[in-house]
C-alpha cells in the first residue's frame, strides 16, 4: 500500500501518485472546469481556472507553414487553457497544492 499523505492528510504528490493524478486531471478538465492553485517555478503561488473542454478552447488557425505541436507522453506538467487569460498554460502535476471543481450545484475542494 502506498502512502499518499502526510502527517497533516495532505496528499504528497510523489512519483507513484503523479501519472494518476496528470490522468484524472485530464479526463476531469475535458468535461469541466477546475481552479487549480500551484506553486511556479518562480515559487510564487498561482491560481488558474481552466479547462479542456472543446466547446471552450479558441478555434486554431493553421498557417500553411506551422509546424505540428509535438505531442509529449510526460505526466510531469499539463497544458490547459486558462479561462481568465485566455491563453494557453501549463503547471506542474507535483506543484499542485489545490484542487477547486464544481459538481452540480455545490463547488468541493480537493
Amino acid at each position: 500500500m502506498v502512502n499518499w499523505t502526510d502527517s497533516n492528510n495532505l496528499v504528497i504528490i510523489d512519483d507513484t501518485v503523479e501519472p494518476a493524478l496528470h490522468k484524472w486531471l485530464k479526463s476531469m478538465l475535458v468535461v469541466t472546469e477546475m481552479t487549480i492553485t500551484f506553486t511556479k517555478v518562480d515559487g510564487t503561488e498561482r491560481v488558474m481556472k481552466c479547462t479542456l473542454e472543446a466547446s471552450k478552447l479558441p478555434v486554431v488557425e493553421l498557417k500553411e507553414d506551422a509546424k505540428p505541436r509535438k505531442e509529449t507522453t510526460s505526466t510531469k506538467a499539463l497544458r490547459v487553457f486558462d479561462l481568465e487569460k485566455n491563453e494557453w498554460r501549463a503547471f506542474t502535476i507535483k506543484n499542485i497544492k489545490r484542487i477547486q471543481l464544481s459538481l452540480g450545484e455545490s463547488n468541493d475542494s480537493v
